[in-house]
């Protein structure tokens, strides 16, 4: 187990194990897609939102 990881990310990786996504998604369902939405959600607003406007707001003073 390592120190950086969730433990329910462990608990969910041993039902995948143990029965494979359709198992996951009956145990687990709604949990996994919110965390799912919830992180690319996360990741897509810092991609696309906050690392441009910080490189817009940097790049205005040049000109």
């Amino acid at each position: 187990m390592s120190i950086y990881r969730p433990k329910f990310i462990d608990e969910w990786r041993d039902i995948k194990k143990e029965g494979g996504y359709k198992l996951l998604m009956k145990k687990r369902g709604k949990q996994v897609i919110i965390a799912f939405f919830l992180f690319y959600l996360i990741r897509d607003s810092i991609l696309y939102i906050i690392i441009p406007y910080f490189g817009y707001t940097t790049l205005k003073g040049c000109f």
